[in-house]
């Protein structure tokens, strides 16, 4: 397959959406393909919008209100994923009396493709978090978390492919350490595996095996450390056959996609929107009959 590099030229086809009303979003597709990726990280169960008086956050957010900026790119292009990098639970006092079951059902309305899983989406423990799995009709990827052991057993996957309009789109879950974050009361004997190795076998699956073009990471490492540990930014470095990080847990918003280049010298986009559904990341691709990929960014405010 021919590729240029991906995204030349600092061109990074992002748009963050702040929620309240919207204006229409107008790209070139030309006579290729255009596929336009949505995401969230980190609502933490903010189902209303934040209040006039809520300072910098003030009347941003709610469910209500993404559904339909959602519903209107969707409109304006069908070939639309939409993603979430975990930390769905606990943050109002809708999780504290519903565990959990609110978020998914909404977001099953919202008509999300998948998701990954946040060390706070263990806060009701694993059995509580199962015990929610039935209220979503959207996938959970997830390859770093051996679950054999418990009762998550068989309840996610370590990826799925998408097709939309002849694009094959590869998407999988890679997620935090638990130990040390989370109580192993809550997680039980869940397995944390290195999430270079599995990002690495499981993007080389996507791109070589399973011939995808675009091959997507969510991932809910968190963006960037002064430690050594594992982040984002690095999990781009290490790898190779990743195009799209898509990240959570530092509750970082990024004025446009951070570039990075990977291990074959490619570049790789690295996003993240912040946190509470105040801000939905979207990002347009473009292929040629070839598969090349071009891109466009905009920023956009809608208040």
């Amino acid at each position: 397959m021919k590729r240029k590099d991906f995204i030349q030229n600092t061109a990074a086809a992002t748009a963050f959406l702040s929620l309240g009303g919207l204006s229409s979003l107008s790209f070139n597709s030309g006579s290729g393909k255009h596929i336009t990726i949505l995401h969230t990280n980190d609502v933490h169960s903010h189902i209303e919008p934040f209040g006039p008086e809520e300072g910098r956050n003030a009347n941003l957010g709610g469910v209500a209100r993404r559904a339909t900026l959602i519903e209107k790119i969707r409109q304006e292009n069908p070939n639309t994923l939409l993603l979430d990098a975990g930390d769905i639970f606990q943050g109002t006092p809708y999780f504290n009396f519903y565990g959990g079951e609110l978020e998914f059902k909404l977001m099953s309305k919202l008509k999300y493709d998948a998701a990954t899983i946040g060390n706070h989406d263990f806060d009701n423990g694993i059995d509580g978090l199962y015990a929610q799995l039935p209220h979503a009709d959207f996938d959970f990827l997830i390859s770093n978390y051996d679950f054999s052991n418990t009762i998550m057993d068989g309840q996610t996957k370590d990826y799925r492919v998408f097709n939309k309009d002849g694009v094959k789109i590869g998407v999988f879950g890679i997620g935090i350490e638990l130990q040390g974050l989370v109580n192993d009361k809550l997680y039980k004997e869940t397995k944390y595996l290195d999430p270079v190795e599995m990002a690495t076998e499981v993007s080389s699956k996507l791109k070589n095996e399973e011939k995808c073009d675009l091959v997507i990471c969510l991932s809910h490492l968190g963006y960037e450390y002064k430690s050594n540990k594992i982040s984002d930014v690095k999990l781009a470095r290490n790898t190779e056959n990743i195009d799209l990080i898509i990240g959570g847990h530092t509750h970082t918003f990024l004025e446009k996609p951070r570039v990075e280049k990977n291990k074959a010298g490619k570049n790789v986009l690295v996003n993240q929107v912040g946190c509470y559904g105040l801000y939905l990341g979207r990002i347009d691709f473009y292929l040629d009959a070839e598969k090349n990929i071009k891109t466009e960014s905009a920023k956009i405010a809608v208040r």
